[in-house]
């Protein structure tokens, strides 16, 4: 057991030795004269930025992605200190904070471009950006016909200096799919309009994780591996392709044991039944700590080694497992709800698939009240 004594025993373990393995492989698959910006945003995907960014920088990363200058503000703190892009852009009265922590604006509004230059101008600094286009996301950034006009006007602005040129892939997890083609051909007359206004971006990036790994673009010098960096694939269809190891385990112990007689109902709803005597163990994790009320009755935990499922209702601080056929389970077992225990594995992605969701947000929603433990790195 990795959690200290006098706590409860459920914990979040974060194998950093595992991290600087898949970010080894990123850097591999980007090839040489690519520059590699890690994805950190959102805590680093539920697994604790302040750790993991400085352990990434170790590795070589050179370039960090955050959603909110808040983020950046934290890892200048913790102190990395290579080039930090704020992918979520600049909101009224947090211009102050990117030119202090010398932070790097996405820019995909000219009243933000416009603020942030009567800012640098005052202090005297010019100010590197990365331009955002929208070449088939539809989110954020400008699109096709809007270029000519908004690079005339950030021209004109002279506290600012074009960095880079970024897009985002809305389907590059699917390899086959004709969108990225025309995204990137999108992409491509962008950066050919930036070029002939006089611009001279030196980051040129659209590739995520998914891309990274299957798609190749020439004239793009910088790649954003996010998920694959945490172990987690881009999408089914990379499953045996990618020499990745999980990062995060979850885990907790066997707080309780109960033996029920057949016809017995347990927890909220009653909608577990005992179909026999039965063996529960109670289980100190809930949803208020992230694990999925979606899980109630489907969910499965390992337990010695052996899978156990989840029985009725996940509550707010407690979930019951069925351990009948588990021979010899006591009280202060660990629990494995995410990770490995004895050669059996509970992965993100079959969590993901019981609850109709995602990787990401298996690793996202695991909350801040499960602390983290680092070992190694």
């Amino acid at each position: 057991m990795h959690h200290c004594q006098g706590h409860r025993p459920t914990y979040v373990e974060i194998d950093l030795a595992a991290l600087q393995h898949n970010f080894r492989q990123a850097r591999h698959q980007a090839g040489d004269g690519c520059a590699l910006l890690a994805v950190v945003k959102a805590d680093a995907y539920g697994h604790g930025a302040d750790r993991i960014a400085p352990a990434l920088q170790q590795a070589g990363a050179d370039l960090f992605g955050v959603a909110m200058v808040e983020e950046g503000v934290e890892l200048r703190r913790v102190g990395v200190n290579r080039p930090i892009l704020v992918l979520g852009g600049v909101y009224p009265g947090q211009e102050p904070d990117i030119l202090a922590n010398q932070l790097v604006p996405v820019i995909f509004d000219l009243e933000t471009a416009y603020r942030l230059n009567t800012l640098a101008l005052a202090e005297g600094r010019k100010l590197s950006y990365h331009l955002k286009v929208d070449s088939g996301m539809g989110r954020l950034g400008f699109r096709a016909e809007e270029l000519p006009a908004t690079l005339t006007a950030l021209a004109a602005l002279p506290g600012l200096a074009m960095d880079g040129l970024i897009s985002h892939l809305a389907v590059a997890d699917d390899p086959t799919h004709p969108l990225t083609a025309e995204q990137v051909r999108l992409f491509r007359e962008a950066l050919r309009l930036v070029r002939a206004a006089g611009f001279t971006p030196r980051h040129i990036h659209l590739s995520n994780s998914a891309a990274l790994f299957s798609q190749q673009f020439p004239e793009c010098n910088l790649v954003r591996p996010g998920i694959v960096l945490y172990g987690g694939l881009p999408a089914p269809d990379f499953a045996g392709r990618l020499d990745l190891q999980s990062v995060m385990s979850f885990r907790t112990a066997v707080a309780q044991l109960k033996d029920i007689p057949a016809g017995t109902g347990v927890s909220y709803g009653h909608r577990f039944i005992a179909e026999r005597p039965t063996r529960l163990a109670a289980i100190p994790v809930g949803y208020a700590d992230g694990y999925s009320r979606h899980l109630s009755n489907v969910g499965e935990v390992l337990i010695r080694g052996q899978r156990a499922p989840v029985a009725g209702t996940v509550c707010m601080d407690w979930t019951l497992i069925d351990v009948t056929d588990i021979p010899c389970v006591e009280v202060g077992d660990e629990v494995t709800l995410l990770g490995r225990d004895n050669g059996q594995v509970i992965t993100a992605e079959e969590w993901a698939q019981r609850i109709d969701t995602i990787n990401y947000e298996v690793f996202c929603q695991i909350s801040k009240r499960v602390p983290r433990v680092y070992l190694g790195g």
